[in-house]
Order: C-alpha cells, then sequence, then structure tokens
C-alpha cells in the first residue's frame, strides 16, 4: 500500500511538473486567462479598495481640510488599483475601466486621469491568434486572402485590433480582428462585476453603480458582433451624408464576420494631434465646428449616436483627391438609440439651458428623471457651475476656477451623481459619456470658447421639434404654420449670431453635442 501511494504521488507530480513545464513553455497559454486567476484578483482588488477607503478616513473630521487631501490620496491609489485590475484581467475590464475613464466630470479627477491611460494599453493578440481567427472564421489562410498583412497592428483596443493589409485587386484594406479569448470571457467578467458591485454597495449603501454594470451587460454583446458594427457604420454614412467633411469607412461584407471586419484604409491624424494639424494646415476651429455640427445632428435630429468619440476613433485628414477637410469617423460598435420622447425633451432641455430658461430647465431635467437633483444634473451635462447655468452657459467663458470647480464636485459629490446616474433613463448614461469625451477633444483643441457651437445646437433643436410636430399635424395649415414658426426661429438665431459677432463677444463652448 505505501509502495501504490509512493507510486501514485511520483506519476502526480510528474504529472503536475510536465503542466506546469507546459503551461510556462507554451506562449499561448496565458495564466491571466484562468477563471479562478481572474476572480481572485478582481475580489481581492476590491477588498483592499474597500478596506482603504473604510479605514483611512474613519479616524479624521469629515469635510475638514486634512479629510480632503487624504481622501483625494485614497482615490489616487484605489485608482491605480483599479486600473491595474483593468490591464492584468484586460477584455471587458479595459473596457468598463476605458467609460469610467471618459466620464470626466462626473467622477474624481484621481479616477478619470488615471483610468485614461486603458485608451493606450489595451492588449495585442500574438499574430498567431490573429491568423487563428481568421481561419475559423473566413475559411482561409491569410495568404490566400491578402497579398500582403502587417503583422503589427496599426491599432490594439480592449476588443479588437486592426491590421493594415492589401487584397490581391490591389484595395488597401483595414481588419478587424477579435481578440480571441473575450467573447468566452466576457459573460463571467461581467457577472463577476455584478457580484462584486453588489458587495460594495453593502459597505457603502450611498454609492449606486450598477448602472455601470447594466451598461455593460446591454452593450457588450453589441459591440462584439462586427456585423452589427458594419450596419451602423452604413447607417451613419448613410444619416449624415449631406456633411461633405464627413468620411465614413467603406465595408467589405464579402471578408467580414461576427470576429473580422474588412473595411476601407482610410490614414488620418488624431482629432486631439494639433501639430498634426499645424503641419498638414488644418484648421482646428473648423474641426471642433463639424464635431459640433455632427453630433448636434445625431443626437437632436436623428436619435442616433455614435458614442465612442475619443480621439483614436476620430481622425482628420485632408481628402488626397480635394485637399478637402474631413474628419474619419471609426469604431461604430457602440452607438445608442434615443426614443422620440428621449429626445425631444432633451431637445426641450438644451433649449432652455442655452436660452436662461430656468422653470423650463427644472421641468425637462425632472422630466428626463433628476427628480431634486436637477440642478446637479444641469451642472453635470453642461460642466458648468450652477452660477453660470443661472447666468446663462453662452454669457461668460470657462475659466480654470471653474473648471477646477466643476472637478473638484464630482468629487464631493460623488454619491449624488452615482445617485443621479442609477435613475436617469439608461440612454443618458452614454450621452453623459459622449459629451466628456467631445469635451476633451476641444480642451485638447483649445477650442472650448466659440458661440457658434451654442448656436448650432440651438438650430438643430428647432429642426427637430419642427419636424416632430409636422409629422404629427393633420392639416397643411397647421404645417405650414409650424414650418413658419420653424423659420422665424432659426432667423432669431442667424440674428443673435449676427449680434454678437458685431459686438465682438466670444461665448464658451460647454459642450458640443
Amino acid at each position: 500500500m505505501a509502495r501504490r501511494a509512493l507510486k501514485l504521488a511520483s506519476w502526480t507530480g510528474v504529472a503536475l511538473a510536465a503542466s506546469g513545464f507546459y503551461l510556462y513553455s507554451n506562449k499561448y497559454l496565458d495564466p491571466n486567462d484562468f477563471g479562478a486567476v481572474r476572480v481572485g484578483r478582481a475580489v481581492a482588488t476590491t477588498a483592499v479598495i474597500s478596506y482603504d477607503y473604510l479605514t483611512s478616513l474613519r479616524s479624521v473630521p469629515y469635510g475638514s481640510e486634512e479629510y480632503l487631501q487624504l481622501r483625494s490620496k485614497v482615490h489616487l491609489r484605489s485608482a491605480r488599483r483599479l486600473c491595474e485590475l483593468c490591464c492584468a484581467n484586460r477584455g471587458t475590464f479595459i473596457k468598463v475601466g476605458q467609460h469610467l475613464g471618459a466620464l470626466d466630470y462626473l467622477l474624481p479627477e484621481e479616477y478619470t486621469s488615471t483610468l485614461k491611460v486603458l485608451h493606450s494599453q489595451a492588449p495585442q493578440s500574438s499574430i498567431q491568434e490573429v491568423r487563428q481567427v481568421i481561419r475559423e472564421d473566413l475559411g482561409k489562410e491569410i495568404h490566400d486572402l491578402f497579398v500582403s498583412f502587417d503583422d503589427t497592428p496599426l491599432g490594439a483596443a480592449s476588443l479588437a485590433q486592426v491590421h493594415k493589409a492589401v487584397l490581391h485587386d490591389g484595395r488597401t484594406v483595414a481588419v478587424k480582428v477579435q481578440h480571441p479569448k473575450v467573447q468566452a470571457q466576457s459573460s463571467k467578467d461581467i457577472l463577476l462585476m455584478e457580484v462584486l458591485v453588489l458587495a460594495v454597495k453593502q459597505l457603502f449603501p450611498e454609492f449606486e453603480f450598477m448602472w455601470l454594470v447594466d451598461e455593460a451587460k446591454k452593450n457588450l454583446p453589441l459591440e462584439l458582433d462586427f456585423l452589427n458594427e458594419g450596419r451602423n457604420s452604413e447607417k451613419v454614412a448613410q444619416m449624415l451624408k449631406h456633411f461633405d467633411f464627413l468620411k465614413v469607412p467603406r465595408i467589405y461584407w464579402d471578408l467580414s464576420t461576427k470576429r473580422v471586419l474588412l473595411m476601407e484604409f482610410v490614414d488620418g491624424g488624431q482629432v486631439n494631434d494639433r501639430d498634426y494639424m499645424e503641419k498638414n494646415k488644418i484648421d482646428v476651429n473648423e474641426i471642433s465646428r463639424h464635431l459640433g455640427k455632427m453630433y448636434s445632428e445625431m443626437i437632436f435630429v436623428n436619435g442616433f449616436v455614435h458614442c465612442d468619440p475619443h480621439p483614436g476613433n476620430v481622425l482628420v485628414r485632408k481628402c488626397p483627391g480635394t485637399g478637402k477637410v474631413e474628419i474619419v469617423l471609426l469604431d461604430h460598435g457602440l452607438y445608442q438609440v434615443l426614443t422620440d420622447e428621449f429626445r425631444l425633451d432633451y431637445c426641450h432641455l438644451w433649449q432652455s439651458l442655452i436660452w436662461t430658461d430656468m422653470k423650463r430647465v427644472k421641468k425637462y431635467s425632472q422630466r428626463l428623471g433628476a427628480g431634486d437633483l436637477y440642478p446637479l444634473f444641469a451642472c453635470m451635462l453642461t460642466a458648468r457651475s450652477w452660477d453660470s447655468v443661472n447666468r446663462g452657459i453662452g454669457q461668460a467663458p470657462v475659466t480654470a476656477t471653474e473648471d477646477a470647480e466643476i472637478r473638484n464636485n464630482a468629487a464631493n459629490y460623488l454619491p449624488e451623481i452615482s445617485q443621479l446616474l442609477n435613475h436617469v433613463p439608461r440612454q443618458m448614461l452614454l450621452i453623459f459619456k459622449t459629451n466628456d469625451l467631445l469635451r476633451g477633444i476641444e480642451a485638447a483643441l483649445g477650442t472650448r470658447a466659440s458661440a457658434s457651437s451654442f448656436l448650432n445646437m440651438s438650430r438643430c433643436c428647432v429642426r427637430a421639434l419642427a419636424m416632430h410636430k409636422k409629422k404629427n399635424a393633420s392639416s397643411l395649415f397647421r404645417r405650414t404654420q409650424i414650418s413658419f414658426r420653424e423659420a422665424f426661429n432659426l432667423w432669431q438665431i442667424n440674428l443673435h449670431e449676427l449680434i454678437l459677432r458685431v459686438k465682438g463677444l466670444r461665448c464658451p463652448v460647454a459642450v458640443t453635442c
């Protein structure tokens, strides 16, 4: 019996050693991909962050200068731990971390500034993994499909990476290939996040982050379906075809699947790259105006909104054939479809904010779920202080002091902000993210100082509301009345713009969308 036990132990040891050596030497297997490792790491990080908040701030008087300084340090430590977790677990974790990093005026700056690096630290799949996905989905090897295929990706994101290639007919294409393990891990990762968020809520009842899990549940399956992305791309290209400055790369459907997307290759500089624009004689103010028009049209008129406009997804260039400046819109996986009711309430709210009609600001903020927190909601939406909202968001520029005040308030009112995000319509969450990403682009370009953006928004709101009224009008006479009223309102906006130009008044832009 002893010999059998010794023999069994010996063979077990050999098997374990061989398995360990295989896992160590096999570069296609990564310990980070094992469920137990990912779960353990996430649980440990959540526990450490929760313990830090529970113990570090306990003995300091709430609201004191010492408390604020200490809280900032805890925020920063926790943000770094969260960032490390996202980088280690990759995939869904990076995607959610990027979402948090985009909420500039809604979360403490320590979190947003730390998590922003996730846009440039996404993992890369090996060329062997890329070949495997293409083989499985298209049924052919890379050399059968392409004359050339760059092994080094043009860029890598949380869910996929893009390679430049040339087809046998000479067309240069961009090949988007999904990371092979993301699909299998995503549902488990979201379930894990849900459990952890519920656990944190037990410790900190005032913090409600279930909205984040709900958004991931809804959007991630759509983003992992590249055929859906291709359909979104064609829809927005058709929807905004009257904008000659917009370029949306063409999709090649015969070589596209749920995990592989082939599209026209379009080169350009990132929209926040001022050096590229100066070198290519591209006017940053023109780019900012174009972005504002494009997103106002998407949100107010069409209710179909590209919700991931970070600089890697928005390029600028001069068209090789004509020399005209173009904005190239990439990555169409994440769109928000707005209901007519939401879109029209949102139009009314922005009209009220632009023209400083505070009774209607309250009314439409509450219709959008803000309740008694409508002043906070208005500040979150405009990234302006409540004083500026009351004076008129187009009446005075955003000062450095006001910007710092807004960012500090994101930390001071975090429980109220999380409560608000949990109660507004789900459609509002991606709009907040989109607003903050666009503000980040404006800040990088130095264009947060043009009244024309608010006026363009107002024009879109007038058109959207008039279109809705005409659609429901019962007679030709009523439709004619609405058209005359629309024309009069647009004339008023044009007159207001002319007066501002004459006075030489430069008003700020808080948001372009």
